[in-house]
């Protein structure tokens, strides 16, 4: 049964093909033969390779769209790579054969007049291979580029040098449309990343091997190592084959091809391929599919067929274009041919081919050019879309070439930037790490990265270095006249010999002295630097300071000593002429609080023995001397009174212990005052130079002098010297002598001064923010990164090695170093002692709330007795009038060394027998003056309250 089956359905599809192929042929006798241009060049690989996959996309069209009306008829001319051998067979397309539509040409100089002429025939003009951004600066509404615009490319090659961190390279054109239309926007991309371009290396369209090899002589011998060729296939394979022989191809160096060659990478032969060993290419990718290789499998047996002297041909991506480019064409025009009739005659030929200016319009070809636009379909090369007549194909493949072919090594998406797989793509971030690559085979055969840059054979460094007579610690130049040789040394060039040495490569180099004649007021270093800028430099070193404007013209390495800029002022000896030293070892707000709480301590302690104790009794005048005296006296422990109340000791025995921290560290304080040197600027502040109108000293051709000159300072308060030595005669003579009263200078010189002089200077502030010492590189120098790096190692990694540096040039001076700072005993502030002044604060207050406390609770039937309507103020006064009076009951129980009955408010002497009938009874607010008859007479409180209460009332 199922045999039967499969009989059937292979009988009904052998039937269907029959019928379909009847039906096409009976089709075919009614096709409409539409005329469409073809402009090549024969002779050479793209030519031959886009002719023939033109031939099979319309055959593959027609044979999968038997169906279809039309039928274009190719009308193929040669323009034996000529430029105005593509015009004339355009107009000759145009006029004489009534084309509708030109596929070509190839060039973009070929495709300049042929786009003008399309415009105005209203021939659209459809190209699978010219890339230049030129090309759509003519704005012609017929021109359909078939490829990718050479500006896609431009951030990809970016995004690799920015990968590499390379700070310079050179492109390689061609001085045609095709060359120079990219040049602006490969420079912009190079510059966005950081990359800067010293040269533009531009060769001739017909540059022989000669000229080549003329122009690689002169870029071998610059620094720069990175090269991105845009070039054509002619010129290209033998530049690459030249650089190769004269040795440019080999270690260090980097080559970028962009699209225009790696897309036809597939057509050169294994001898120029070795000659491109580790270069880098940027080529357009197309998605692999069983499409494409089905294809590729039967365009070369077809092409072999036809040509059997070519052996293993390879299809690149300009072929794949020209089949989409032939495929969309067939089926814009059948979508026009549906709405309209296309056809025409073949006219005759014109004896009048040049006549540009009157081409036959295109009746159709409006109507063509927006088919064209709104086409879309699965091409070879991916999605098939035109925009504003471009198409749309953003993604590129990178490879590296590596033996007989390449490499893939990662992508570039407009999206994503650099990633390593197509896959991974879904990120939303741009990469441009160069770790999203794979691996790489550089030339020379290594796979070290190049650093971009190399010191051409034979040359050397030219290393500015400032020559002036002072401050020889730092640079020192000597010329030899005998021997006309400059012997250069110093802390900073020691310096940088060391660093050089910590660097991955060699740097060979010759110090050149620059000694620019100035003015007081020129800013030496900034004409030194300007040499730099201007090219007689490769680099400058010395004790050069970073600021912003010497960094708007070169580029600095970090800093390499202290930074800041400070003044620097003779000393004196402020204790000989300091009659009130002894107020210094405390500050002022000590000073106030400590007697602040001389006189709260002294209060509490009397409030707390008044009543009881006789010694804080008598006149007003001797109680008030009295707890001052006791107060004070305690500096000393020389406090005669005596204190009887537990609280009052209490009080006492916490601020003695504060007294004795007070006491040791004044005395201490002090001792470190009267012992140690205390040398005082003379001069407190920069104000007090401007308000004295004083002379400063400022480093001849410093920038400090612009500093100053910001500060306020004139021009006849400045005065310049150009030594230490010099700067010490200026100071010693003072501003009343001709002199300075202050010199201004940067750390590092500062810190000289102090040593050579030891503590006869000292500095005062503002310290003004600099950025220090850093050597300097023109503009984007691929040396500044690495030269700072090595600074770090130095600094950080080779201790002993500055130790060494700093010893040999400074050593002279290190004995005074440890004075050449200023002695200085700080005052004691309160806030260390702000923790004891709160526990004796507390303990005080919290004596004299007890007790006030206890007061209230002694004397409680007093004030239950007051009248309400009494007045507060009377209520005060018959309180303070109790609290004067003496406390019998106390001080009888001191007096006699008994105790009181709280209960029955009697005394019981210590000593006498319990049961003795004698009774000695004290006067107090519950004790009767009375004994015999308690009942029959007012109490003392009774007494003493009622007189109190008249009095109050009496005096209010």
């Amino acid at each position: 049964m199922l045999k039967i089956t499969a009989m059937k359905i292979v009988s009904c599809a052998f039937v269907f093909f029959v019928m379909r192929n009847c039906i096409a042929t009976a089709l075919n006798n009614t096709t409409i033969p539409v005329n469409v241009g073809v402009i090549l060049d024969a002779e050479i690989w793209p030519g031959e390779m886009g002719l023939s996959c033109i031939n099979m996309a319309l055959s593959d069209f027609y044979v999968s769209n038997g169906d279809y009306k039309t039928r274009l008829v190719l009308n193929t001319k040669d323009s034996k790579t000529d430029v105005i051998g593509a015009a004339l067979a355009g107009l000759d397309l145009v006029k004489n054969f009534g084309v509708k539509a030109i596929i070509g040409p190839l060039t973009s100089m070929q495709a300049n007049f042929v786009i003008n002429l399309g415009e105005k025939a209203h021939v659209p003009i459809l190209t699978f291979s010219a890339t230049s951004p030129s090309l759509t600066s003519f704005g012609s509404r017929y021109f359909f580029r078939v490829t990718q615009n050479d500006i896609d490319q431009v951030k990809a090659i970016g995004a690799i040098v920015q990968a590499f961190g390379w700070k310079e390279a050179v492109p390689m054109y061609i001085d045609n449309v095709y060359g120079e239309g990219v040049i602006p926007f490969l420079t912009s991309a190079l510059q966005d990343v950081g990359t800067l371009v010293p040269y533009l290396s531009v060769f001739p369209s017909s540059a022989t091997d000669d000229q080549i090899a003329q122009e690689l002589d002169k870029l071998k011998k610059m620094k720069t190592r990175v090269f991105i060729v845009h070039m054509s296939f002619s010129i290209g394979i033998r530049l690459f084959t030249k650089a190769k022989q004269i040795g440019m191809m080999s270690q260090g160096y980097v080559w970028i091809m962009t699209n225009g060659l790696t897309n036809i990478i597939n057509s050169m032969n294994s001898s120029v391929l070795e000659s491109m060993q580790g270069v880098l290419g940027v080529r357009t990718y197309v998605p692999k599919t069983e499409e494409l290789e089905d294809f590729k499998v039967r365009w070369k047996r077809q092409f072999q067929l036809h040509n059997p002297t070519i052996i293993n041909p390879k299809m690149d991506v300009m072929g794949l274009w020209a089949y989409d480019a032939a495929t969309a064409l067939a089926m814009a025009i059948e979508k026009v041919a549906a709405s309209t009739d296309i056809g025409f005659q073949m006219t005759n030929a014109s004896s009048n081919i040049t006549d540009v200016e009157t081409p036959e319009v295109s009746q159709n070809g409006e109507k063509l050019r927006k088919a064209l636009s709104s086409t879309r379909f699965r091409g070879l090369t991916g999605d098939f879309d035109l925009v504003n007549g471009q198409l749309q194909a953003l993604t590129f493949h990178m490879i590296n070439m590596n033996g007989n072919g390449v490499r893939g090594i990662g992508f570039w998406t407009p999206r994503n930037g650099l990633i390593r797989n197509l896959s991974s793509r879904n990120t939303t971030s741009y990469s441009t790490s160069k770790s999203n690559l794979g691996p790489i085979i550089w030339p020379g055969d290594t796979v070290m990265v190049p650093k971009g840059w190399e010191i051409p054979e034979g040359r050397l460094l030219r290393i500015g270095v400032p020559l002036k007579n002072g401050f020889t610690e730092f640079v020192n130049t000597k010329y030899d006249t005998d021997n006309n040789t400059t012997d250069v040394s110093g802390y900073c060039i020691d310096l940088f010999l060391a660093v050089t040495e910590l660097l991955p490569y060699a740097l060979p180099h010759e110090f050149i002295p620059f000694a620019p004649d100035v003015s007081e007021s020129t800013d030496f270093y900034e004409q030194l630097l300007s040499q730099l800028y201007f090219g007689a430099f490769d680099a400058v070193v010395g004790d050069i300071t970073i600021n912003l404007n010497r960094s708007l013209n070169v580029d600095f390495t970090i800093v390499y000593t202290q930074n800041g800029a400070t003044f620097i002022v003779p000393t004196k000896d402020k204790n000989k002429t300091d009659a009130w030293i002894f107020l210094k070892p405390l500050t002022w707000k000590l000073w106030i609080t400590s007697v602040c709480f001389f006189v709260f301590v002294g209060f509490v302690v009397w409030v707390l023995e008044h009543r009881s104790n006789e010694d804080f009794r008598g006149s007003a005048s001797h109680q008030v001397g009295t707890t001052f005296w006791f107060s004070f006296s305690t500096l000393v422990f020389a406090q005669r009174e005596r204190v009887d109340s537990n609280l009052a000791r209490l009080v006492v025995i916490i601020w003695v212990f504060v007294v004795l921290i007070l006491t040791q560290s004044y005395t201490a304080s002090l001792a470190s005052f009267l012992t140690v040197q205390q040398l005082r600027p003379t001069i407190a502040d920069v104000d007090e130079i401007l308000r004295n109108g004083a002379h400063v000293g400022y480093q001849k051709g410093s920038f400090t002098y612009q500093i100053l000159k910001h500060m306020g300072f004139v021009d006849f308060q400045l005065k310049a010297y150009s030594s230490p030595e010099e700067c010490d005669r200026l100071l010693t003579l003072g501003t009343g002598n001709g002199g300075v009263a202050a010199a201004f200078d940067e750390i590092p010189y500062i810190e000289l001064l102090q040593a050579s002089y030891c503590s006869k200077y000292t500095t005062i502030g503002p310290t003004i923010k600099t950025n220090g010492f850093g050597f300097a590189f023109p503009i984007n120098s691929p040396l500044v990164p690495d030269v700072s790096r090595a600074i770090l190692e130095v600094t950080e990694g080779e201790q002993e090695k500055v130790k060494a540096i700093e010893n040999k040039w400074f050593k002279n001076h290190t004995r005074c170093a440890s004075s050449s700072t200023v002695n200085t005993s700080y005052s004691l502030d309160l806030d260390s002692f702000w923790g004891l002044f709160l526990i004796a604060g507390i303990a005080s207050l919290s004596a004299l709330i007890l007790y006030m406390a206890m007061f209230f609770y002694r004397h409680k039937q007093v004030l239950r007795q007051f009248d309400p309507q009494d007045s507060i103020w009377n209520r005060i006064c018959v309180l303070l009038r109790i609290f004067g009076q003496k406390d019998l009951t106390l001080y009888a129980s001191r007096e006699i060394g008994g105790q009181i009955d709280t209960d029955t408010n009697k005394v019981h002497s210590i000593g006498v027998n319990e049961a003795s009938p004698e009774i000695c009874c004290i006067p107090s607010p519950s004790c009767n003056l009375n004994q015999s008859d308690s009942n029959s007479s007012l109490s003392k409180d009774q007494e003493m309250f009622s007189t109190e209460l008249g009095k109050a009332n009496l005096t209010v």
